[in-house]
Protein backbone atom coordinates (compact mmCIF):
# COMPACT_ATOMS: atom_id res chain seq x y z
CA UNK A 1 0.00 0.00 0.00
CA UNK A 2 2.89 2.31 -0.26
CA UNK A 3 2.00 5.48 -2.11
CA UNK A 4 3.01 5.98 -5.85
CA UNK A 5 2.96 9.32 -6.50
CA UNK A 6 2.67 12.48 -4.33
CA UNK A 7 -0.96 13.00 -4.62
CA UNK A 8 -1.61 9.42 -3.18
CA UNK A 9 1.13 10.80 -0.10
CA UNK A 10 -1.07 10.94 2.89
CA UNK A 11 -0.08 13.84 5.41
CA UNK A 12 2.87 16.10 5.61
CA UNK A 13 0.86 18.86 4.03
CA UNK A 14 3.54 21.27 5.56
CA UNK A 15 6.51 19.88 3.04
CA UNK A 16 4.28 18.35 0.73
CA UNK A 17 1.57 21.17 0.07
CA UNK A 18 0.41 22.64 -3.51
CA UNK A 19 3.81 25.10 -3.99
CA UNK A 20 5.77 23.82 -1.20
CA UNK A 21 9.21 23.40 -1.83
CA UNK A 22 10.00 19.76 -1.21
CA UNK A 23 6.68 19.14 -4.19
CA UNK A 24 8.60 21.30 -6.38
CA UNK A 25 11.59 19.83 -6.62
CA UNK A 26 10.07 16.62 -6.75
CA UNK A 27 7.70 17.50 -9.63
CA UNK A 28 10.79 19.59 -11.48
CA UNK A 29 13.05 16.60 -11.19
CA UNK A 30 15.53 19.59 -9.50
CA UNK A 31 16.70 17.40 -6.52
CA UNK A 32 19.56 18.79 -4.70
CA UNK A 33 20.98 17.01 -1.40
CA UNK A 34 18.19 16.19 0.91
CA UNK A 35 17.83 14.55 4.44
CA UNK A 36 14.37 13.12 5.55
CA UNK A 37 14.29 13.55 9.56
CA UNK A 38 11.03 11.94 11.59
CA UNK A 39 9.65 9.20 13.25
CA UNK A 40 9.02 5.39 12.33
CA UNK A 41 6.08 5.14 9.48
CA UNK A 42 5.76 8.63 8.54
CA UNK A 43 6.72 8.32 5.17
CA UNK A 44 10.27 8.69 4.46
CA UNK A 45 10.89 5.90 2.28
CA UNK A 46 7.84 6.53 0.57
CA UNK A 47 9.05 9.71 -0.29
CA UNK A 48 12.42 8.12 -1.90
CA UNK A 49 9.58 5.22 -3.81
CA UNK A 50 7.93 7.97 -4.77
CA UNK A 51 11.20 10.43 -6.62
CA UNK A 52 12.67 6.78 -7.85
CA UNK A 53 9.40 7.14 -10.17
CA UNK A 54 9.00 10.41 -11.04
CA UNK A 55 13.06 11.20 -11.69
CA UNK A 56 15.04 10.33 -14.74
CA UNK A 57 17.85 9.82 -13.32
CA UNK A 58 19.86 6.81 -12.23
CA UNK A 59 18.10 5.76 -8.32
CA UNK A 60 20.59 3.44 -6.24
CA UNK A 61 19.34 2.11 -2.89
CA UNK A 62 21.83 1.68 -0.03
CA UNK A 63 21.24 0.78 3.93
CA UNK A 64 22.63 2.31 6.50
CA UNK A 65 22.63 -0.95 8.51
CA UNK A 66 24.19 -3.08 5.90
CA UNK A 67 26.37 -1.13 3.60
CA UNK A 68 30.20 -0.66 4.00
CA UNK A 69 32.78 2.02 2.82
CA UNK A 70 33.65 -0.64 0.12
CA UNK A 71 30.04 -0.40 -1.25
CA UNK A 72 29.56 3.22 -0.90
CA UNK A 73 32.70 3.58 -2.88
CA UNK A 74 31.47 1.08 -5.40
CA UNK A 75 28.61 3.00 -5.93
CA UNK A 76 29.75 6.79 -6.11
CA UNK A 77 32.65 5.33 -8.54
CA UNK A 78 30.03 4.44 -11.13
CA UNK A 79 28.16 7.60 -10.61
CA UNK A 80 31.15 9.33 -11.17
CA UNK A 81 31.68 7.38 -14.49
CA UNK A 82 28.28 7.90 -15.40
CA UNK A 83 28.95 12.11 -15.22
CA UNK A 84 27.18 14.08 -18.25
CA UNK A 85 24.26 11.15 -18.05
CA UNK A 86 21.29 11.10 -16.42
CA UNK A 87 23.01 11.42 -13.29
CA UNK A 88 22.67 9.33 -9.85
CA UNK A 89 20.64 9.70 -6.81
CA UNK A 90 21.80 7.82 -3.62
CA UNK A 91 18.84 6.65 -1.14
CA UNK A 92 20.67 5.64 1.93
CA UNK A 93 17.99 4.56 4.12
CA UNK A 94 18.44 5.04 7.96
CA UNK A 95 21.67 7.32 7.40
CA UNK A 96 22.09 7.78 11.20
CA UNK A 97 23.58 3.97 11.47
CA UNK A 98 26.53 5.26 9.39
CA UNK A 99 29.68 5.90 11.60
CA UNK A 100 31.78 9.22 11.42
CA UNK A 101 34.03 7.70 8.48
CA UNK A 102 31.07 6.48 6.43
CA UNK A 103 29.88 9.49 6.12
CA UNK A 104 33.01 10.97 5.28
CA UNK A 105 33.47 8.64 2.43
CA UNK A 106 30.08 9.97 0.99
CA UNK A 107 31.14 13.87 1.27
CA UNK A 108 33.49 14.34 -1.45
CA UNK A 109 31.21 12.69 -3.93
CA UNK A 110 28.01 14.62 -2.79
CA UNK A 111 30.47 17.76 -2.45
CA UNK A 112 31.31 17.50 -5.99
CA UNK A 113 28.12 16.97 -7.65
CA UNK A 114 28.74 13.15 -8.35
CA UNK A 115 25.60 11.44 -6.29
CA UNK A 116 22.41 13.74 -5.05
CA UNK A 117 22.28 12.17 -1.62
CA UNK A 118 18.70 11.25 0.02
CA UNK A 119 19.09 10.32 3.52
CA UNK A 120 16.50 9.13 5.74
CA UNK A 121 16.59 9.05 9.09
CA UNK A 122 14.53 8.88 12.56
CA UNK A 123 17.46 10.88 14.60
CA UNK A 124 17.71 14.46 14.81
CA UNK A 125 20.60 15.25 12.28
CA UNK A 126 21.87 17.95 14.34
CA UNK A 127 22.76 15.32 16.35
CA UNK A 128 23.26 12.41 14.22
CA UNK A 129 24.76 13.15 10.95
CA UNK A 130 28.06 14.85 10.16
CA UNK A 131 27.53 18.77 9.79
CA UNK A 132 29.67 18.71 6.78
CA UNK A 133 26.34 16.75 5.14
CA UNK A 134 24.16 18.81 6.89
CA UNK A 135 25.10 21.98 5.72
CA UNK A 136 25.04 20.66 1.74
CA UNK A 137 21.69 19.43 2.30
CA UNK A 138 18.18 20.54 2.71
CA UNK A 139 16.87 18.92 6.10
CA UNK A 140 12.97 18.43 5.97
CA UNK A 141 11.17 17.18 9.18
CA UNK A 142 8.13 14.83 8.51
CA UNK A 143 5.42 14.75 11.32
CA UNK A 144 3.72 11.72 12.65
CA UNK A 145 0.29 10.92 11.00
CA UNK A 146 -2.34 12.06 12.36
CA UNK A 147 -5.74 9.90 13.66
CA UNK A 148 -7.41 10.89 10.59
CA UNK A 149 -4.56 10.55 8.07
CA UNK A 150 -4.04 6.69 9.48
CA UNK A 151 -8.04 6.57 9.54
CA UNK A 152 -7.82 7.18 5.56
CA UNK A 153 -5.07 4.93 4.66
CA UNK A 154 -6.63 2.15 6.58
CA UNK A 155 -10.07 2.83 4.32
CA UNK A 156 -7.69 2.81 1.23
CA UNK A 157 -6.16 -0.20 2.35
CA UNK A 158 -9.58 -2.12 2.37
CA UNK A 159 -10.81 -1.02 -0.90
CA UNK A 160 -7.88 -1.18 -3.13
CA UNK A 161 -8.60 -4.02 -5.09
CA UNK A 162 -5.17 -4.17 -6.57
CA UNK A 163 -2.64 -3.96 -3.44
CA UNK A 164 -5.29 -4.12 -0.44
CA UNK A 165 -8.43 -6.14 0.38
CA UNK A 166 -11.02 -4.77 -1.87
CA UNK A 167 -11.59 -8.25 -3.63
CA UNK A 168 -12.94 -9.47 0.18
CA UNK A 169 -15.58 -8.32 1.99
CA UNK A 170 -14.04 -6.78 5.03
CA UNK A 171 -15.60 -4.67 7.24
CA UNK A 172 -14.11 -2.94 9.85
CA UNK A 173 -16.05 -1.16 12.63
CA UNK A 174 -15.86 2.10 12.90
CA UNK A 175 -15.00 2.49 16.78
CA UNK A 176 -12.60 -0.43 15.70
CA UNK A 177 -10.86 1.63 12.62
CA UNK A 178 -10.76 5.16 15.53
CA UNK A 179 -9.32 2.89 18.06
CA UNK A 180 -6.57 1.81 15.34
CA UNK A 181 -5.67 4.81 13.86
CA UNK A 182 -4.82 5.89 17.88
CA UNK A 183 -3.24 3.42 19.29
CA UNK A 184 -0.43 3.42 15.70
CA UNK A 185 0.83 6.52 17.49
CA UNK A 186 1.02 8.37 14.27
CA UNK A 187 2.75 5.08 12.32
CA UNK A 188 1.17 3.95 8.80
CA UNK A 189 3.26 0.89 8.49
CA UNK A 190 2.10 -0.55 12.19
CA UNK A 191 -1.37 0.30 11.47
CA UNK A 192 -1.38 -1.38 8.38
CA UNK A 193 -0.08 -4.57 9.78
CA UNK A 194 -2.20 -4.54 12.53
CA UNK A 195 -5.07 -4.72 9.73
CA UNK A 196 -2.91 -7.11 8.02
CA UNK A 197 -3.17 -9.43 10.72
CA UNK A 198 -6.80 -9.13 11.69
CA UNK A 199 -8.04 -9.88 8.15
CA UNK A 200 -5.63 -12.87 7.73
CA UNK A 201 -7.02 -14.50 11.68
CA UNK A 202 -10.28 -13.63 11.20
CA UNK A 203 -12.64 -16.09 9.50
CA UNK A 204 -15.52 -15.25 6.92
CA UNK A 205 -18.92 -14.98 8.79
CA UNK A 206 -22.11 -16.74 7.06
CA UNK A 207 -22.24 -13.89 4.96
CA UNK A 208 -18.84 -14.39 3.74
CA UNK A 209 -17.59 -11.05 5.86
CA UNK A 210 -14.77 -10.38 7.46
CA UNK A 211 -15.83 -8.35 10.64
CA UNK A 212 -13.45 -6.70 12.25
CA UNK A 213 -14.77 -4.98 15.35
CA UNK A 214 -12.95 -3.58 18.49
CA UNK A 215 -12.33 -6.99 20.49
CA UNK A 216 -11.03 -8.25 17.34
CA UNK A 217 -8.56 -4.90 16.94
CA UNK A 218 -7.60 -4.85 20.50
CA UNK A 219 -6.73 -8.76 19.99
CA UNK A 220 -4.23 -8.51 17.42
CA UNK A 221 -2.88 -4.78 18.64
CA UNK A 222 -2.07 -6.64 22.15
CA UNK A 223 -1.26 -3.15 23.72
CA UNK A 224 -0.36 0.39 22.95
CA UNK A 225 2.91 0.96 21.30
CA UNK A 226 5.05 4.17 22.92
CA UNK A 227 7.01 5.35 20.72
CA UNK A 228 10.37 6.04 22.76
CA UNK A 229 14.01 5.09 22.39
CA UNK A 230 16.30 6.06 25.24
CA UNK A 231 18.65 7.04 22.93
CA UNK A 232 16.82 9.00 20.05
CA UNK A 233 14.12 11.70 20.56
CA UNK A 234 11.33 10.06 22.31
CA UNK A 235 13.66 9.69 25.31
CA UNK A 236 14.69 13.48 25.61
CA UNK A 237 11.24 15.23 23.89
CA UNK A 238 9.62 13.02 26.97
CA UNK A 239 11.75 14.20 29.66
CA UNK A 240 11.75 17.85 28.63
CA UNK A 241 7.63 17.70 28.34
CA UNK A 242 7.51 16.07 32.12
CA UNK A 243 10.24 18.41 33.20
CA UNK A 244 8.27 21.50 31.26
CA UNK A 245 5.52 20.13 33.03
CA UNK A 246 6.36 20.78 36.43
CA UNK A 247 7.43 23.51 35.59
CA UNK A 248 4.54 24.97 34.72
CA UNK A 249 2.80 23.27 37.66
CA UNK A 250 0.26 20.79 35.70
CA UNK A 251 0.63 17.73 38.28
CA UNK A 252 -1.64 16.10 35.25
CA UNK A 253 0.21 16.29 32.67
CA UNK A 254 3.83 15.56 34.92
CA UNK A 255 1.98 12.14 35.91
CA UNK A 256 1.68 11.15 32.21
CA UNK A 257 4.84 11.72 30.94
CA UNK A 258 6.38 10.32 34.31
CA UNK A 259 3.94 6.80 33.34
CA UNK A 260 4.79 7.18 29.82
CA UNK A 261 8.76 7.16 30.55
CA UNK A 262 8.04 4.09 33.32
CA UNK A 263 6.11 2.13 30.93
CA UNK A 264 8.93 2.42 28.22
CA UNK A 265 11.28 0.71 30.52
CA UNK A 266 13.11 4.16 31.16
CA UNK A 267 15.66 3.75 33.95
CA UNK A 268 13.81 5.44 37.53
CA UNK A 269 17.24 6.87 38.54
CA UNK A 270 17.21 9.17 35.24
CA UNK A 271 13.60 10.53 36.16
CA UNK A 272 14.84 10.88 39.95
CA UNK A 273 18.25 12.72 39.08
CA UNK A 274 15.73 15.03 36.79
CA UNK A 275 13.67 15.78 39.68
CA UNK A 276 16.65 16.64 42.05
CA UNK A 277 17.89 18.81 39.25
CA UNK A 278 14.71 20.72 38.84
CA UNK A 279 13.99 21.30 42.28
CA UNK A 280 16.35 23.51 42.58
CA UNK A 281 16.21 24.63 39.08
CA UNK A 282 12.70 25.69 38.81
CA UNK A 283 11.35 25.61 42.76
CA UNK A 284 14.51 26.98 44.31
CA UNK A 285 13.77 28.66 47.78
CA UNK A 286 10.01 29.77 47.28
CA UNK A 287 9.90 25.71 48.49
CA UNK A 288 13.12 24.47 50.01
CA UNK A 289 11.83 20.77 50.93
CA UNK A 290 11.11 20.21 47.34
CA UNK A 291 14.95 19.10 47.33
CA UNK A 292 14.75 17.16 50.27
CA UNK A 293 11.39 15.66 48.86
CA UNK A 294 13.49 14.64 45.53
CA UNK A 295 16.65 13.53 47.09
CA UNK A 296 14.45 11.31 49.04
CA UNK A 297 12.50 9.83 45.89
CA UNK A 298 16.53 9.43 44.56
CA UNK A 299 17.42 7.43 47.82
CA UNK A 300 13.70 5.53 47.32
CA UNK A 301 14.62 4.21 43.76
CA UNK A 302 17.69 2.48 44.80
CA UNK A 303 16.58 1.25 47.82
CA UNK A 304 13.31 -0.08 46.57
CA UNK A 305 13.57 -0.38 42.26
CA UNK A 306 10.52 -0.61 39.74
CA UNK A 307 7.50 -1.20 39.97
CA UNK A 308 7.31 0.01 43.69
CA UNK A 309 9.41 2.95 43.43
CA UNK A 310 6.99 4.46 40.72
CA UNK A 311 4.85 5.73 43.68
CA UNK A 312 7.78 7.18 45.34
CA UNK A 313 8.89 9.21 42.05
CA UNK A 314 5.09 9.78 41.75
CA UNK A 315 5.05 11.60 44.92
CA UNK A 316 7.68 13.64 44.49
CA UNK A 317 6.73 14.57 40.64
CA UNK A 318 3.30 15.94 42.44
CA UNK A 319 4.89 17.64 45.20
CA UNK A 320 7.18 19.71 42.64
CA UNK A 321 4.57 20.59 40.13
CA UNK A 322 2.43 22.01 42.81
CA UNK A 323 4.71 23.65 44.59
CA UNK A 324 6.04 27.26 44.46
CA UNK A 325 8.29 27.79 41.88
CA UNK A 326 11.16 30.29 41.66
CA UNK A 327 14.44 30.26 39.71
CA UNK A 328 16.18 32.75 41.53
CA UNK A 329 18.69 30.81 43.15
CA UNK A 330 19.85 29.21 39.62
CA UNK A 331 19.83 32.64 38.20
CA UNK A 332 22.20 34.09 40.62
CA UNK A 333 24.29 31.14 40.27
CA UNK A 334 24.97 31.30 36.50
CA UNK A 335 25.53 35.44 36.45
CA UNK A 336 28.06 34.76 39.13
CA UNK A 337 29.84 32.37 37.10
CA UNK A 338 29.20 34.54 34.27
CA UNK A 339 30.74 37.19 35.88
CA UNK A 340 34.09 34.81 36.57
CA UNK A 341 34.18 33.45 33.63
CA UNK A 342 34.41 36.61 30.91
CA UNK A 343 37.14 37.90 34.01
CA UNK A 344 35.68 40.13 36.74
CA UNK A 345 37.25 38.58 39.01
CA UNK A 346 36.98 40.46 42.21
CA UNK A 347 40.00 39.52 44.86
CA UNK A 348 38.83 38.68 48.27
CA UNK A 349 38.80 41.85 50.74
CA UNK A 350 41.08 42.37 53.57
CA UNK A 351 38.86 41.19 56.25
CA UNK A 352 37.28 38.39 54.88
CA UNK A 353 40.51 36.44 54.38
CA UNK A 354 41.89 33.18 56.06
CA UNK A 355 44.20 35.41 58.65
CA UNK A 356 43.74 38.57 59.72
CA UNK A 357 46.37 41.41 57.65
CA UNK A 358 47.43 44.85 57.33
CA UNK A 359 46.36 46.07 54.38
CA UNK A 360 50.01 46.81 51.82
CA UNK A 361 50.97 50.46 52.64
CA UNK A 362 48.51 50.71 55.45
CA UNK A 363 48.96 51.01 58.92
CA UNK A 364 45.54 50.12 59.81
CA UNK A 365 44.24 45.97 60.11
CA UNK A 366 40.79 46.01 58.71
CA UNK A 367 39.46 43.60 61.27
CA UNK A 368 36.10 41.18 60.57
CA UNK A 369 33.16 41.13 62.55
CA UNK A 370 31.73 38.31 63.75
CA UNK A 371 27.91 38.74 63.06
CA UNK A 372 27.21 36.20 66.26
CA UNK A 373 28.60 38.72 68.60
CA UNK A 374 26.09 41.59 67.50
CA UNK A 375 22.07 41.33 68.31
CA UNK A 376 20.01 39.42 65.95
CA UNK A 377 23.29 37.64 64.64
CA UNK A 378 23.90 40.21 61.93
CA UNK A 379 25.86 42.89 61.46
CA UNK A 380 26.30 45.06 58.28
CA UNK A 381 30.04 44.50 56.27
CA UNK A 382 31.23 44.58 52.62
CA UNK A 383 31.59 41.07 51.43
CA UNK A 384 32.37 41.59 48.37
CA UNK A 385 35.13 44.63 46.96
CA UNK A 386 32.31 46.16 44.17
CA UNK A 387 29.29 45.34 45.37
CA UNK A 388 26.49 43.53 43.26
CA UNK A 389 23.20 41.80 43.72
CA UNK A 390 22.55 38.19 42.25
CA UNK A 391 20.12 36.51 44.09
CA UNK A 392 16.54 37.99 43.58
CA UNK A 393 14.17 35.77 45.70
CA UNK A 394 10.56 36.45 44.61
CA UNK A 395 7.47 37.14 46.75
CA UNK A 396 6.37 32.87 46.41
CA UNK A 397 6.08 30.47 49.16
CA UNK A 398 9.28 30.27 51.51
CA UNK A 399 11.07 33.19 49.61
CA UNK A 400 8.63 36.02 50.68
CA UNK A 401 9.78 35.42 54.04
CA UNK A 402 13.77 35.68 52.47
CA UNK A 403 12.64 38.72 50.52
CA UNK A 404 11.32 40.70 53.62
CA UNK A 405 14.51 40.04 55.58
CA UNK A 406 16.66 41.13 52.84
CA UNK A 407 15.08 43.77 52.22
CA UNK A 408 15.24 44.87 55.76
CA UNK A 409 18.76 44.19 56.11
CA UNK A 410 19.50 46.55 53.02
CA UNK A 411 17.86 49.04 54.69
CA UNK A 412 20.00 49.26 58.02
CA UNK A 413 23.40 51.54 58.44
CA UNK A 414 26.44 49.68 58.67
Amino acid sequence: MRPRTIDEVVGQSHILGEGKLLRRVIEADRLTNIILYGPPGCGKTTLAEVIARSTKRNFVRASGVVSNVAEIRKICDRAMNELGGMGTILFVDEIHRFNKSQQDVLLPYVENGTVVLIGATTHNPNFFINTPLTSRSLVFELKGLSTDDVAKLLDRAIADEERGYGKLRVKLHDDAKRFLAEICDGDARHALTALEIAVKSTPENANGEIVLDLDVIQECVQRRQVRYDKKEDGHYDTISAFIKSIRGTDPDAAIYWLGKMLVAGEDPRFVARRLVISASEDIGNADPRALSVAVAAMQACEFVGMPECAINLAQATTYLACAPKSNASCMAISEAMADVESGRVQPVPEHLKNKHVRAIGSNEVTEYKYPHNFADHYVKQAYLGVPKEYYRPTTLGYEATITKMLSMRKGEKP
